[in-house]
C-alpha cells in the first residue's frame, strides 16, 4: 500500500463552499455543537436553496413546497429533508416532477407519512449528510474508502448546527 501525497484539506466555519473544481473527497471531519445537527456536503457551483422550502410524503411520494422554485418535470437534485411528524424524507438524488410554480414532488426510496411542513434544502447534487446529536461537540473523523467520493463542479457544505466542518480532498 503507498501513501497518498497528494490530499489537501479545507474549513469552514459557517456553512459555504469548500472549493469550487472538480476533485475526490477522501475523508470528512465535523464539529457539532449544543444543539443536533447536520453536515450535508453538495456536489455544486450555486448556494443551496434552503430559504421557505417545506415538505410533506404520503407514500413514497414527497411534495416539496418552494415559491417561484423554477424547476422542470425531469430536473435531478440533491436533496437534505430535515425530521418531520412520522419521520423524515430520505436525502439523496431525485427527478423532480413539476407541479405548480411553487410545488414539485420526488419519489422517495422509502414510504412513510410525514406531516408538519418540515423544511428541506436542495441543490444540484447531495453527496452525504451526517447528523449529529445534542452536545457532540467532539470531532467526527470520517475516512472514505477507496477512491473517494467524485465531485464534478465543487463542494458546498451546508451546516445545521455544526461548528466547523472540514473536508480532505485529492
Amino acid at each position: 500500500m503507498t501513501v497518498q501525497y497528494d490530499v489537501k484539506q479545507a474549513h469552514l466555519d459557517v456553512e459555504g463552499f469548500f472549493l469550487k473544481f472538480p476533485t475526490r473527497i477522501k475523508g470528512l471531519s465535523f464539529v457539532g455543537s449544543a444543539t443536533a445537527g447536520a453536515f450535508v456536503l453538495f456536489d455544486t457551483l450555486t448556494t443551496p436553496v434552503s430559504s421557505g422550502v417545506t415538505y410533506g410524503r404520503s407514500g413514497y411520494t414527497i411534495t416539496v413546497t418552494k415559491t417561484a422554485h423554477g424547476l422542470n418535470t425531469g430536473d435531478t437534485i440533491g436533496i437534505h429533508f430535515y425530521n418531520g411528524t412520522g419521520g423524515t424524507g430520505t436525502d439523496g438524488n431525485y427527478i423532480v416532477t413539476k407541479l405548480t410554480a411553487d410545488t414539485f414532488t420526488v419519489t422517495d426510496i422509502n414510504t412513510g407519512t410525514i406531516t408538519g411542513a418540515p423544511a428541506a434544502v436542495y441543490s444540484t447534487k447531495w453527496l452525504v449528510t451526517y447528523q449529529s446529536a445534542a452536545s457532540d461537540t467532539y470531532t467526527n473523523i470520517v475516512p472514505i474508502p477507496g477512491e473517494g467520493v467524485r465531485v464534478s463542479d465543487g463542494i458546498y457544505g451546508y451546516m445545521s448546527n455544526i461548528a466547523s466542518g472540514y473536508v480532505f480532498y485529492g
